[in-house]
C-alpha cells in the first residue's frame, strides 16, 4: 500500500475493516473485474462475499444486526471497492441509501421490518428518483400515487434505476396531492414509497415492470434500469416515515450522503488508475530507459499523485462532518465536484503513459477510461454540483446590510 490517500485518526476497528476489505478487492475483485466487465456479468460471486464480509450492514445500527460503523468508515470501504471495480460499489452504494433512509427517517415498524435482513443482504436495495424527461430536476417528477382505502396506486415511469433488477425492495418518488393546496411548492407534494418485489426482469409483480438493462458504455456488470408503474398497489404502511409530503427532503438526504459516495469511489478510480499509471511508466523503455525516467512522465504522475491525495482529503472531510451531525451539502458538493473532475483527469493521464495499449481490451486502463464518465453525471451533474455549491457559498458569505 503507497503512501497516498492514508486517513489519519482512524480507530483499530477501522482500519481492520478497512484491511480486510482490501485484501478482498486485491484477491476477489482485480483479478476478475476486466473479464467480468466486458461480459456485462452481474459479479454474483463477489456480491456474496461482501454479503459475508458484513459490508452490506455497514452502517446499520447494531440493533438492527448492522456493524453500526460511521459514514467515514463505510466511505473508505467504497473507495477500496471502487479501485477494485467501480460496479461492485454501485451495488452497495444504492442498497446503502435505502437503508439509511429507513434509518434516519422511518417508522419504526419499517426500521425493524426491513433493516435487520438488509444488514445481512437478504434484502436489496435501490432507489428510484429520476424520469425519462427530466434529468437532475426532481421537483419536475410526475410519478402519482393516488389514495385508494388502505393503499396508495402508483403510476408513472423511472429512469437510470441502479440495480432494478437484483433489488428486492426500491425506494420510489412519487408525488401525492392530497392535503397540498393548489400552487404549493412541487417538493412538499412528494412521497417515498417503499416498493417490495421479487428480483428478475419483466412483470414481477401485478402493475410493476422492471424491463431489460440499459446498455451502458461504461459501469457494466451492475444492472441499470428502467421502473414502470402501471396501477401499483402499495399499502399506506409503506409510506416512508408514515406520512405524505416528506419525500422530497428524505431523497435529498439520502442524496447528500450518496454524494460522499460518489466522491470515494471517484478517489478509488483514481487511486487504480494512478498505480496501473506509476507502474507501467517503470515498465515501458523508450529511448534507453524507462518512461518514467522522461520529465514529462513524471510531471504527469506529479499532478496524477496531486489530484489522487487531494480528492481524498476531500472526501474524508465531507464524511467526517456528516458523522459530526453537522449540515454537509457544501463539503459533499465540492468532494463529488472535485474527486469526480479529478478521477476524469488522472485516469486519462494513465491513458496517455499506455500509448497504444491503453486501448487495448486487454489492460484495465480500457475499462477504468469507459468507468469515470459515468461519475461526472451520477448523483447530479457536475453543473448540479457548482449550482449547490456557488448558492450555498452565497449563503455563507451574504453582505450584510
Amino acid at each position: 500500500m503507497g503512501r497516498l490517500a492514508q486517513t489519519d485518526g482512524l480507530t483499530d476497528v477501522q482500519q481492520e475493516i478497512l484491511a480486510t476489505v482490501r485484501d478482498f478487492v486485491d484477491k476477489e475483485i482485480i483479478p476478475v473485474a476486466t473479464e467480468l466487465e466486458h461480459r456485462d456479468e452481474y459479479p454474483t460471486k463477489i456480491v456474496e462475499g461482501l454479503k459475508e464480509l458484513g459490508v452490506f450492514g455497514l452502517m446499520i445500527p447494531e440493533e438492527y444486526g448492522g456493524l453500526g460503523e460511521s459514514l467515514l468508515t463505510y466511505a473508505l470501504c467504497v473507495e477500496e471497492i471502487a479501485r477494485g471495480w467501480m460496479s461492485v460499489s454501485g451495488i452497495i452504494n444504492t442498497h446503502f441509501i435505502v437503508a439509511y433512509m429507513i434509518k434516519q427517517h422511518g417508522t419504526q415498524e419499517q426500521k425493524e421490518h426491513f433493516l435487520p435482513r438488509m444488514a445481512t443482504g437478504e434484502v436489496r436495495g435501490a432507489f428510484s428518483m429520476s424520469e425519462p424527461g427530466l434529468g437532475s430536476d426532481v421537483s419536475a417528477i410526475t410519478s402519482k400515487a393516488v389514495r385508494d382505502g388502505d393503499d396508495y396506486v402508483l403510476t408513472g415511469q423511472k429512469m437510470w434505476l441502479t440495480n432494478g433488477g437484483s433489488s428486492t425492495l426500491v425506494a420510489v418518488l412519487c408525488r401525492t396531492d392530497e392535503g397540498h393546496p393548489e400552487g404549493a411548492a412541487p417538493h412538499r407534494s412528494m412521497t417515498t414509497f417503499l416498493v417490495e418485489k421479487e428480483p428478475g426482469f419483466g412483470r414481477v409483480k401485478p402493475g410493476l415492470t422492471i424491463p431489460g438493462k440499459i446498455d451502458k458504455m461504461g459501469y457494466k456488470g451492475v444492472d441499470t434500469t428502467e421502473l414502470i408503474m402501471d396501477g401499483l398497489r402499495v399499502p399506506a404502511g409503506r409510506v416512508l416515515g408514515g406520512a405524505t409530503g416528506r419525500g422530497f427532503y428524505q431523497m435529498m438526504d439520502g442524496v447528500e450522503v450518496g454524494r460522499v459516495n460518489v466522491a470515494a469511489r471517484g478517489c478509488g478510480v483514481a487511486q487504480r488508475a494512478f498505480e496501473l499509471g506509476v507502474s507501467y511508466a517503470q515498465q515501458r523503455h523508450t529511448f534507453g530507459k524507462p518512461i518514467a525516467q522522461h520529465q514529462a512522465i513524471q510531471f504527469k504522475l506529479a499532478e496524477m499523485g496531486t489530484k489522487v491525495e487531494t480528492a481524498h482529503a476531500m472526501m474524508v472531510s465531507a464524511a467526517r462532518k456528516k458523522d459530526s451531525g453537522r449540515r454537509n451539502d457544501l463539503e459533499a458538493g465540492m468532494a463529488k465536484y472535485l474527486a469526480s473532475e479529478y478521477c476524469k483527469e488522472v485516469v486519462e493521464d494513465a491513458f496517455r503513459i499506455h500509448g497504444g495499449y491503453g486501448f487495448s481490451k486487454e489492460y484495465e486502463i480500457e475499462r477504468l477510461y469507459r468507468e469515470a464518465p459515468m461519475l461526472l453525471i451520477g448523483e447530479g451533474t457536475a453543473e448540479i454540483q457548482k449550482m449547490i455549491i456557488g448558492r450555498r457559498l452565497l449563503e455563507e458569505y451574504r453582505i450584510q446590510g
